[in-house]
């Protein structure tokens, strides 16, 4: 549960350094520029600097202790949330009513939940993985700081621009006919890219835990089944085992996935 709220502007962190693929506290030691504060997170600093000051000011933070929940789809949605430290994770309901992980979050700007379907009930939660430290804003005022325009417009300009591919990706697994190996490699290539930190030769080391089970829970498969692929990729050296901490070979993973469509292409094609 929440423990403590202040806002960001002009208060005193303890030292640490955040990046994408790293977990820590997002301030520095001292009075740090609270631009600064906010342009350590990888998915909103491209802000300029008025802007950043003025969302550091905007922000009320709240701290969380792990395994609490941080905020869930039975809230409105009226607001953005910026995880400043720590690890956090999106979980909703699966066919069976059992809690399923969705994705990991590392810190920065929390995705927003999907748009609800009629007639579906998907219970999202946002919950803490470790101890964590949240930012909110109305979301009507985190717009115009960012963009210059309202909730409303943007949710409109959004629309047009995205769609209905929200309702797409729901069952998009149906439609794209990804194979477990394929989703397996692409949540190991999303996680190294929000936890990954550089290791040797181009490989990246998952800076958080992950355990097959949770792999499991991501793809949509059986622990044992998503056992056996991760043998299967360790003896092909795209990803390896080091201080019980999974390394990626990020590229070859992205080259395994090129080649594999490729070969269910022209599969299809002969036939």
């Amino acid at each position: 549960m929440s423990i403590h709220r202040h806002t960001i502007a002009g208060e005193r962190y303890a030292s640490g350094v955040i990046s994408a693929q790293c977990i820590g506290t997002m301030m520095e030691t001292g009075q740090a520029p609270r631009a600064r504060r906010l342009k350590a997170l990888a998915n909103i600093s491209w802000l300029k600097t008025p802007q950043l000051e003025k969302l550091a000011g905007a922000l009320t933070v709240t701290r969380h202790e792990k395994r609490s929940t941080i905020f869930s789809d039975k809230r409105s949605s009226q607001s953005a949330y910026i995880l400043l430290s720590g690890v956090a994770r999106i979980t909703c309901d699966n066919r069976k009513g059992q809690r399923t992980l969705v994705i990991m979050v590392s810190p920065g700007l929390i995705p927003e939940f999907p748009t609800p379907v009629a007639g579906i009930t998907y219970n999202f939660r946002c919950e803490a993985v470790t101890n964590c430290e949240v930012g909110a804003i109305g979301l009507n005022t985190f717009m115009k700081i960012c963009l210059g325009i309202s909730s409303a417009s943007f949710k409109r300009m959004s629309a047009g621009l995205v769609g209905r591919w929200d309702r797409i990706h729901l069952r998009s697994s149906n439609i794209m006919g990804f194979t477990l190996e394929e989703r397996l490699a692409l949540a190991l290539l999303d996680l190294s890219e929000d936890f990954g930190a550089p290791y040797n030769r181009g490989r990246l080391q998952l800076t958080v835990p992950v355990r097959h089970g949770d792999l499991a829970e991501m793809v949509g498969s059986s622990r044992s089944r998503v056992s056996e692929h991760l043998s299967e990729f360790m003896q092909k050296q795209l990803i390896s085992l080091q201080d019980r901490r999974l390394v990626v070979d990020h590229e070859g993973l992205r080259a395994f996935l090129k080649e594999s469509h490729r070969e269910r292409l022209s599969g299809e094609f002969r036939n």
